[in-house]
């Protein structure tokens, strides 16, 4: 995806994106290519910043932060992207995959339901409590902007967090389909001009058996100066 790409589209019905604007998250613009683009005119496509494993790491072209001198867990990589000012965790065995509306994406080889991606628009609030109490602002997210016309949301878990004097809002969901539920972590985050979306999940059938190794994802996204 072209770094001028500052806006995305999130793929979401009209209702639910009109929910954004109470967040000042607006202007959303949605990126296409048809099949003749050519690569260089490919602006909405992804693009591959850093892919980092625990070996491959070089300080001498990133400067240390919390996230990286923590040291990558056991059978995990990071995915930093400086140019857009974000990193995360993915599980070494997952794939990248380029996800419509989103910057970056990976996933399971298997079980392609079971990813993880990453999507920012602009906004003009400077920090995740600008949009509210987190009480009020994980119901109205889920219920009216993640969640499909069709789908009930359930809201488990949600905390705070600060780390290097940024705020996190992460939140554990469901949505249930008349013949399909899926189970998620969501992590928040206002920085850079930019509301930043990590949301990484799997069937509602596999939650139990993958959702602490899905957690590690959702607790280590974190924003980066730029």
């Amino acid at each position: 995806m072209a770094a001028t790409s500052l806006s995305l589209s999130l793929g979401l019905p009209s209702a639910a994106a009109n929910n954004l604007n109470r967040h000042g998250l607006h202007n959303i613009i949605t990126c296409s290519a048809s099949e003749n683009t050519s690569p260089n005119q490919q602006g909405c496509l992804m693009r591959r910043p850093f892919l980092l494993g625990a070996g491959a790491l070089s300080l001498s072209l990133l400067p240390a932060t919390p996230l990286l001198a923590q040291g990558v867990p056991e059978n995990y990589e990071i995915f930093v992207d400086k140019r857009d000012g974000y990193s995360y965790y993915y599980p070494s065995d997952w794939r990248e995959f380029d996800f419509r509306g989103h910057d970056s994406a990976f996933k399971d080889r298997y079980l392609q339901l079971q990813n993880v991606r990453l999507s920012f628009i602009p906004t003009d609030k400077s920090d995740i409590h600008d949009l509210g109490p987190m009480e009020e602002v994980v119901p109205d997210l889920v219920k009216h902007v993640y969640s499909a016309p069709n789908q009930v949301a359930n809201i488990l878990e949600m905390k705070e967090r600060t780390t290097d004097g940024k705020n996190y809002f992460t939140f554990e969901y469901v949505l249930t389909s008349p013949n399909f539920s899926r189970a998620a972590f969501a992590t928040i985050a206002i920085a850079n001009g930019r509301h930043y979306t990590l949301i990484v999940g799997a069937n509602e059938r596999r939650w139990r058996k993958f959702r602490n190794k899905l957690k590690v994802v959702a607790d280590s996204f974190q924003v980066l100066d730029i």
